[in-house]
């Protein structure tokens, strides 16, 4: 049996929230992960952090909501960063070319750093 999926949230700043997400990402996680972004500040927020650090699955449905999570995003004038990617992931990333609209960093100090910039 697959471990239950988390997304704990946290403030970096006034405009920058983290969600943490632990466990797969797939369309069942759709109401947990825009549930995270109004935890984690919402449209009140310019940036948004995701750690994929203990991220076990993603699917085309996770690929998909990180998708709509984007579209989000951008309608709120927000910028979306992740890190924490297995070399996998990344590729996938590069594949369906969600790095050129979402950047994507080693480690939560780099995408803190890039969130400033």
């Amino acid at each position: 049996m697959a471990p239950a999926t988390t997304m704990a949230t946290r403030r970096l700043n006034e405009t920058t929230g983290v969600i943490d997400i632990k466990g797969d990402l797939t369309s069942a996680c759709e109401a947990a992960l825009m549930d995270a972004y109004v935890r984690a500040g919402g449209e009140r927020l310019r940036r948004i952090v995701l750690n994929f650090g203990a991220l076990e699955y993603m699917n085309s449905g996770g690929i998909g909501l990180l998708v709509t999570l984007l579209v989000r995003a951008h309608r709120q004038n927000q910028r979306l960063l992740v890190y924490g990617l297995s070399e996998h992931y990344r590729e996938i990333f590069e594949l369906t070319r969600l790095d050129d609209a979402i950047g994507i960093y080693n480690s939560e100090t780099e995408a803190a750093a890039a969130a400033y910039a």
